[in-house]
């Protein structure tokens, strides 16, 4: 076989890795979208049985057309936003400033569209004096969305093993030298801390936690926590108390398991 069919054999391999690693991503994609979108049909028909902020004198047919459509509108909405934002990484790193700037971000266009809608539906030509009215409860409906659709959709960031032949993780060099070499159990999170867990103990680095999972791809391992990545091969065991897991990792460390995350670990195998 040539030297140079040698050399592109494993750029070829990180390809194909990257590419299925992609694939797997977009699905994930896809679901989330469709799940929020089933959620905000679903929130629809509550607000419109409910006779939300005064549509209740309108009948059930109108309301259910009005309530269901916004909500579908918003997702999609929503949807542009959240890629316009970026939610990867910065979601669960920061999910309240993450949630606020989503929420202001799809309410100042959104009202106008509300405000239409509902002028047409309701009181016949649009009025512009009213628009600022609406301001308000479209920003509590979208704040209310917002949190249901992140609390469905949220799943832990995950890092993907490495190819073989591939450089090391950068993460591997911040490690002090005295774990040089080691076997990665976990990462903890403590104050502006990491405590790293090892083959070969225990020690602190300066470094926030979503700047070590980026470094930490070449690894397969996921946040179990908002505090904690563990690494796949680490896992020994896994139990649960009070409706709540712990995973057992060598060297007799336990990392918790948040309930955002339990799902989506347990359906990949994790426990």
């Amino acid at each position: 076989m040539p030297q140079s069919s040698l050399r592109q054999s494993p750029a070829s391999f990180r390809e194909r890795l990257e590419g299925a690693v992609h694939a797997s991503r977009m699905v994930m994609v896809r679901q989330d979208s469709l799940r929020g979108f089933a959620v905000s049909a679903a929130a629809g028909v509550f607000l419109a049985l409910i006779g939300a902020f005064g549509s209740d004198a309108a009948p059930v047919g109108v309301r259910l057309a009005y309530w269901v459509g916004l909500c579908l509108a918003g997702a999609v909405v929503g949807t542009a936003v959240s890629h316009l934002i970026g939610r990867e990484g910065r979601a669960d790193a920061r999910p309240w400033l993450y949630g606020a700037l989503t929420a202001v971000t799809i309410t100042l266009p959104f009202t106008g569209v509300v405000w239409l809608v509902s002028e047409l539906a309701f009181h016949g030509p649009p009025r512009p004096r009213t628009l600022p009215l609406y301001l308000g409860p479209v920003f509590i409906v979208t704040v209310a969305m917002t949190a249901l659709n992140f609390m469905v959709q949220r799943r832990p960031v995950e890092t993907h093993a490495a190819p073989t032949g591939a450089s090391p993780p950068r993460f591997l060099e911040r490690l002090p030298p005295k774990l040089r070499g080691a076997e990665l159990y976990a990462v903890e999170a403590q104050d502006h801390y990491l405590r790293l867990h090892t083959s070969r103990g225990q020690d602190l680095i300066l470094m926030r936690l979503s700047d070590a999972v980026a470094e930490l791809e070449g690894i397969e391992g996921a946040q179990t926590h908002r505090s904690w990545w563990v690494a796949k091969t680490a896992v020994e065991d896994a139990r649960r108390s009070d409706g709540r897991a712990t995973l057992k990792l060598k060297g007799e460390i336990e990392a918790p398991v948040s309930r955002a995350y339990a799902k989506a670990l347990r359906e990949a195998g994790w426990f």
